[in-house]
């Protein structure tokens, strides 16, 4: 540890500036992208908007998708790195904040593009309950009776195995009992009965 303070030490004092920067950001960004795969981090700060919207400014469009906290932190780290990478190269310190400048701004544009494509994929990727409508399923979680309560279905359609809430008209049903599927109701719950 003490051999790395000395080094930062060493440095002159703009590069241990693009240096804290690209480390700073950097620590960010991997928290970012953590917490996007364990699904927290999805939406930027994860704000609804008050339009009843998600609040996630990377898929509306326009001039306010760029300004947003995922993106200055990219904008950081590119700016960090460039400076870093590029101290060597370019000797003049106002043509390296330009460079640095840049390069922020082109992983900004890169990983607006990279989420944009990625938010096409998934929105592609989605299913529409009403195709599971007639197909038998599998009781995971018992089905109250009488709208009581809601139990979980599963069932294959869209690609893949989905595990839904579900309701029935008729008497409890079971976990491991077969049932079909009926009608969806409201956006994501199945009316089901027993199958004979």
């Amino acid at each position: 540890m003490e051999n790395l303070t000395m080094w930062f030490g060493d440095l002159p004092p703009a590069l241990r500036i693009y240096w804290g920067i690209a480390i700073f950001a950097s620590l960010v960004f991997v928290i970012q992208i953590v917490l996007t795969f364990i699904g927290i981090g999805d939406t930027d700060l994860d704000m609804g908007g008050a339009d009843g919207t998600d609040g996630d400014t990377m898929d509306t469009g326009g001039v306010l998708q760029l300004f947003t906290v995922r993106n200055f932190v990219n904008f950081l780290l590119g700016v960090g790195w460039g400076g870093v990478c590029l101290w060597g190269a370019i000797p003049n310190t106002p043509l390296l904040i330009l460079a640095s400048i840049i390069v922020g701004t082109l992983f900004v544009g890169v990983f607006v593009f990279m989420f944009r494509n990625l938010r096409r994929l998934e929105h592609t990727a989605r299913y529409d309950l009403h195709d599971a409508v007639g197909q038998i399923a599998d009781v995971y979680l018992r089905i109250p009776a009488e709208r009581n309560g809601e139990g979980k279905i599963q069932t294959a359609f869209g690609g893949s195995v989905q595990e839904l809430p579900a309701v029935t008209d008729g008497d409890d049903i079971p976990s491991g009992s077969k049932v079909r599927i009926l009608a969806v109701i409201g956006d994501h719950t199945f009316l089901v009965e027993k199958a004979e």
